[in-house]
């Protein structure tokens, strides 16, 4: 399924303890649109959803991914990256066959 990088992990973690609403975790999703095909959403979730993927992050956060998104984000690697131009969470998908210059969208066989 994802891995998620150190980095990832410890935004992740920032994100939900700072949440003002009860937070689990990390939902990751694709969903039709972007410029490439499909676009990465995400969101913070109190609880996982049926069929949904859970990575475990420690013993105190989660990502879960749905059943829809799995097979696109299969092998995907999530990280976080900070530089001077920004901090964010950052997609290495090996089902991409294309990809916009921002990073958000993607293509891939079956994906659109």
């Amino acid at each position: 399924m994802m891995n998620v990088t150190e980095s990832a992990a410890a935004a992740v973690r920032k994100v939900v303890s700072g949440s003002a609403e009860k937070a689990e975790g990390l939902r990751i999703m694709v969903q039709s649109g972007g410029c490439a095909g499909v676009v990465y959403r995400m969101g913070l979730e109190a609880a996982p959803k049926d069929g949904d993927h859970v990575i475990n992050i420690g013993e105190d956060v989660k990502v879960f991914v749905d059943a829809d998104s799995q097979p696109l984000l299969n092998g995907t690697v999530l990280d976080f990256k900070e530089s001077v131009g920004g901090a964010g969470f950052v997609f290495e998908n090996p089902n991409a066959t294309e990809s916009c210059s921002c990073g958000k969208s993607f293509s891939a066989p079956g994906s659109c």
